[in-house]
């Protein structure tokens, strides 16, 4: 595991851990519905994945396409493959099935995970009536005769005596404001006389500057619900509310596997050699999509190689790069008919990235073969990775938007097309760079456009997929 993976993943290395059921309901695009439940004993959700096709694939090893008696059958990678909406909606499904693990953990180890159950307050929020500025609590309208001597009230002591009526005292931002105090008026906005008696530069308003025990919430109240994405400011908004601990849906664990005798970690292409681009860029972006990826792997073209690394695997997901098609060394295929995987999604109608598949390898765990080339890589990552494993995660599903086409954008002319996109005020622009072996385009990308077959031309919406991080500028290559 690389510094950059330990640093990522450290939000799930809490002490002491410990792994509990769902106790509450789980949200799911942007809704509350009931926590999963387990499939039938060796099922585990492929069943019920398939059902969402209507139609159960057949062995890994099939021909897609049967040709006539006497004639050459097609390779496997002509057939038209699963539509790119239905496989999307079977790769969340299969991460739907089953029941969440969830670990009860201290706030910090929580962080990057999301509730399982709903955040409830412990406390009044604030649990006693604070001032909000620096200044004089009061009691009844002024002048007021001003306590002399001291430094006034202060935050975190213990609560100043009963205030008389006609009476001022000075008091810190976060203290507790007396009994019988009506405001509070800032420093700024009050003067004392020779004679020590205060007075308001502005009229006083009852309650003003105080904020009142209560005025955020009750102990009780459901401040969040299930299914949110535990960030800092949840942490901040828990530990006020008087949380030490929070009950969090536990990542699931995803290895990634790069293929290929080609690969270079490091230095110049060469000698027929290239740079794996798809280690760097995989497990970071599996993390941001709630995985915890337990570890990247570069494997050559070995079958005997893959097939170990992928039964030996502990890990919920196996994602593997390249070797999905039908050449001489792309391996999975057969890998996958050894092991007896179900094939749930075998190719899909989408460009790039048709050659992309997800399988059932045992009861909850599955692996998704990505193609080589990177942006079609980057196809499989939001067609099939990143549905189940949002799923998987307890996470909600980020509801679909639409967005008008500034430019003409090309289609193919039967499947779906991913083309990156950035936003120009309320249109979207197809950015240039956006073939299947190029990332220059998505690394500039706010989200990719989903083509229909025939293309769009200026006006037309289109769905967009956003990337699952902020826009990092304005794009470029337009």
């Amino acid at each position: 595991m690389t510094a950059q993976d330990r640093d990522f993943g450290a939000a799930d290395q809490g002490q002491g851990a410990t792994e509990e059921p769902v106790a509450g309901p789980v949200s799911r695009g942007g809704s509350v519905d009931r926590a999963p439940t387990p499939a039938p004993e060796g099922d585990d959700g492929v069943e019920e994945a398939l059902a969402l096709v209507g139609t159960r694939p057949a062995p890994a090893h099939r021909n897609h396409d049967a040709s006539a008696p006497g004639q050459e059958a097609p390779s496997r990678g002509r057939h038209r493959g699963t539509p790119w909406e239905e496989a999307r909606a079977l790769a969340s499904r299969a991460g739907r099935a089953g029941v969440l693990r969830t670990r009860r953990d201290p706030l910090p180890a929580s962080l990057g995970r999301v509730l399982a159950t709903p955040l409830i307050a412990l406390v009044d929020l604030p649990s006693f009536d604070t001032s909000a500025m620096d200044g004089w609590a009061v009691a009844g309208p002024g002048p007021w005769t001003a306590a002399s001597g001291g430094s006034g009230i202060l935050a975190g002591r213990e609560g100043a005596k009963t205030l008389a009526d006609g009476a001022a005292v000075r008091i810190a931002t976060g203290a507790r404001v007396p009994p019988g105090a009506t405001a509070v008026i800032r420093s700024e906005y009050a003067r004392s006389d020779r004679a020590g008696r205060l007075h308001a530069l502005r009229p006083v308003v009852h309650g003003q500057d105080i904020r009142p025990r209560g005025q955020e919430c009750r102990s009780g109240d459901q401040l969040l619900p299930a299914g949110t994405l535990v960030t800092p400011a949840v942490l901040g908004l828990a530990a006020a509310a008087g949380c030490d601990e929070l009950l969090t849906v536990v990542r699931p664990r995803v290895e990634v596997l790069v293929l290929g005798d080609e690969l270079l970690t490091e230095g110049l292409p060469r000698d027929g050699l290239i740079r794996d681009a798809l280690g760097p860029m995989i497990g970071p972006w599996l993390r941001a999509v709630g995985a915890e990826v337990t570890g990247t792997r570069r494997i050559g073209d070995d079958p005997d190689a893959l097939r170990r690394a992928v039964t030996a695997s502990d890990a919920d997901l196996v994602i593997t790069t390249g070797g999905t098609a039908a050449g001489p060394v792309d391996h999975v295929h057969p890998m996958l008919d050894k092991v007896g995987a179900e094939l749930l999604v075998d190719g899909v109608a989408v460009r790039p990235g048709h050659p992309m598949l997800l399988a059932g390898l045992a009861p909850g765990r599955y692996l998704v073969g990505l193609p080589g080339n990177p942006l079609a890589a980057v196809s499989g990552l939001l067609t099939l990775a990143e549905p189940l494993l949002r799923q998987r995660s307890g996470q909600t599903t980020p509801p679909p938007y639409r967005a008008s086409l500034r430019d003409e954008v090309h289609g193919h002319p039967q499947d779906t097309r991913l083309v990156p996109v950035v936003h120009r005020g309320d249109r979207v622009v197809p950015l240039h760079f956006s073939g299947p072996a190029m990332l220059r385009g998505i690394a500039a990308a706010h989200g990719l456009a989903v083509v229909p077959p025939g293309g769009g031309r200026p006006g037309d919406e289109l769905e967009i997929l956003d990337l699952p991080w902020p826009p990092s500028s304005e794009g470029c290559f337009t």
